[in-house]
């Protein structure tokens, strides 16, 4: 139950699913399938999409690695929020995009686990929405290098530890994509 006055809406909120970000993630081909299959569903019950597309000086807009997955293909009548941060609300047209269409639940799915979809659940989160993490529809790429767990630890932690988030008014929810409600 968001914390939005009148928002009954879910949308569909895929972000940074894009060549240079998913190059090397890890189970990539899976979670864009997963995806697929959401965006597929999303569509068939008329539900909004809403795509995220990151820049930054190693993904320049309108360069190859900013492109979105070739798997995955952006219907015209969807919207693309284009962010410089990894809160996919800082700075960008997000909220308006949401507002117009009455959202007030987002399932969310994507790249970078570690980052741009935690900090987007938690900017989402503490604006009012309630917010649903697809648990099989993330990714990261390896980070162990710089003293990060191996990538499927990180989804798993990210997957536990947004099960468990709660604020007055709203919900927080992991699920895998088969059990996803795009309903109240």
């Amino acid at each position: 139950m968001t914390t939005l006055p009148d928002r009954p809406n879910t949308a569909l909120l895929v972000i940074d699913v894009q060549t240079g970000v998913v190059a090397d993630a890890h189970d990539r081909d899976a979670v864009i399938t997963t995806i697929n299959t959401l965006l597929t569903r999303a569509r068939a019950e008329e539900i909004p999409v809403i795509w995220v597309q990151h820049s930054a000086d190693d993904l320049p807009r309108g360069s190859d690695p900013w492109q979105f997955a070739p798997e995955l293909a952006v219907s015209a009548t969807e919207p693309v929020v284009h962010k410089l941060y990894g809160d996919s609300f800082e700075a960008t047209d997000l909220e308006s995009q949401l507002a117009a269409r009455a959202v007030g639940h987002l399932v969310v799915t994507g790249a970078q686990t570690d980052a741009c979809i935690r900090s987007t659940l938690h900017g989402a989160f503490t604006r009012g929405y309630d917010v649903t993490l697809v648990a099989d529809a993330h990714t990261t790429e390896d980070m162990t290098k710089w003293g990060a767990p191996d990538p499927a630890q990180v989804i798993a932690h990210t997957n536990l530890y947004w099960s468990f988030q709660s604020a007055p008014g709203r919900t927080a929810t992991t699920t895998p994509a088969a059990d996803v409600t795009f309903t109240a």
